[in-house]
């Protein structure tokens, strides 16, 4: 009796996305979570020779040190460091979310749904405050 109602029912239907296509489609925030994680985690892998560099710089002599401050005082270096504070916020705040989940926390659609939105906007508010005191607002 159960092969009948099973051979009845629709099935779902799952279909390739075409390229013109992929603009139109929208993605649920757990799925923009997910790919700003492994975007900004590529950001900082690329970025780590460079930031090690301003790290060693930074602590090499005095001389040294004021010449990493002049040049992070021009405006595009500190967009750049922006990026690389957003990238290095979100990654972490979205890795604590994934720690939660590991651990069988927020599993649920509803929750990992306010879990990422909330990763989101964490992750953006830390970065106006981090621009807001780079820039030399606050």
């Amino acid at each position: 009796m159960s092969t009948v109602l099973d051979r009845t029912r629709k099935r779902p239907e799952f279909r390739n996305i075409h390229v013109t296509e992929i603009v139109r489609y929208r993605l649920p925030p757990a799925g923009i979570v997910s790919i700003l994680h492994r975007v900004s985690g590529a950001l900082l892998f690329l970025l780590l020779p460079f930031l090690i560099w301003l790290f060693e710089l930074s602590l090499s002599s005095e001389l040294s040190f004021a010449r990493l401050q002049a040049v992070v005082s021009h405006g595009l270096v500190k967009l750049v460091l922006l990026v690389v504070l957003w990238g290095f916020l979100h990654h972490l705040v979205a890795g604590i979310r994934y720690l939660a989940l590991d651990l069988h926390i927020g599993f649920d659609k509803a929750a990992a749904t306010k879990s990422a939105l909330a990763v989101l906007v964490v992750s953006l508010a830390l970065t106006l405050l981090a621009g807001l005191r780079l820039f030399g607002v606050i």
